[in-house]
């Protein structure tokens, strides 16, 4: 989005005519077997990726095979995109819906919801440590990767990188869980395994750590996180209670170890 005839005003008093890119926003439904699940604000791209890294990392699909048939369409209150849910989440899809409905009116889905954020994530797989090396790599190197960000500098992405630090695949978005859901969606269209077996591939996020992240990098397969900034408390527990790989305050000369489970 392209917006013209803006002022650019100087702590010195001076001002100037500017132009900028915008880094778009629009509401994007999300349905699964012709059930409305979420709507999210999201940068209108790789839509696709999105609903399928969505439905991974939330644990609707158990495999990049249990979501079929993805359409998109745009109307004029924002994107729908539709799919196909196949395997044990489609009981899940039914009682979330069930329970949503539910929200507002009874007193007991707060409780359950709390459950929810505390059930234990599946176990990471066996892992090699990594070498910080490779993260100060692909930190210099992903703004390349980044144009939506380049453009707007106001979009957060998602990459996953080789054990070397090469960047492998990346997805933007305004949004930092779309972005990763995006990735993950990405990964799983091209057959690409997160774990990278044991050799050190990694996911690499823009994005503030929180327990979201995660979660969404455990489910999605991750043995290993990176994030530019601080994580939260719970993200800090829940990635050592998984065994997940956790760094974070990337910068191009230091890197913090919250969390190296190794093998």
């Amino acid at each position: 989005m392209w917006l013209p005839d803006l002022t650019e005003h100087g702590r010195d008093g001076s001002s100037r005519p500017i132009a900028r890119d915008w880094v778009p926003e629009v509401p994007v439904a999300l349905e699964f077997n012709g059930l409305s699940y979420a709507v999210m604000m999201a940068t209108p791209a790789d839509l696709e990726d999105f609903a399928r890294g969505f439905a991974l990392t939330e644990g609707l699909a158990g495999a990049p095979t249990d979501v079929t048939d993805i359409g998109i369409a745009e109307t004029e209150l924002g994107w729908i995109v539709r799919s196909q849910l196949a395997g044990l989440g489609v009981e899940k899809l039914t009682e979330r819906v069930r329970t949503r409905v539910a929200e507002s009116s009874c007193g007991l889905c707060g409780i359950e919801n709390l459950e929810a954020v505390g059930r234990p994530l599946p176990p990471v797989a066996v892992h090699d440590a990594l070498d910080p090396q490779a993260i100060f790599a692909s930190q210099a190197a992903l703004r390349d990767h980044q144009p939506l960000t380049r453009a707007t500098g106001a979009a957060h992405a998602a990459a996953f990188c080789s054990p070397d630090g090469a960047i492998l695949a990346v997805r933007e978005d305004v949004g930092r869980h779309n972005a990763m859901d995006k990735l993950v969606g990405a990964l799983a269209a091209s057959g690409t395994d997160p774990s990278y077996e044991i050799s050190g591939g990694f996911i690499f996020s823009t994005a503030r750590c929180s327990y979201e992240i995660v979660e969404k990098a455990v489910r999605a397969g991750a043995t290993r996180l990176v994030t530019v900034s601080l994580p939260t408390s719970m993200a800090v527990e829940r990635a050592r209670n998984s065994g997940l790989s956790l760094w974070c305050l990337a910068r191009g000369d230091s890197v913090l170890c919250v969390s190296e489970a190794g093998s």
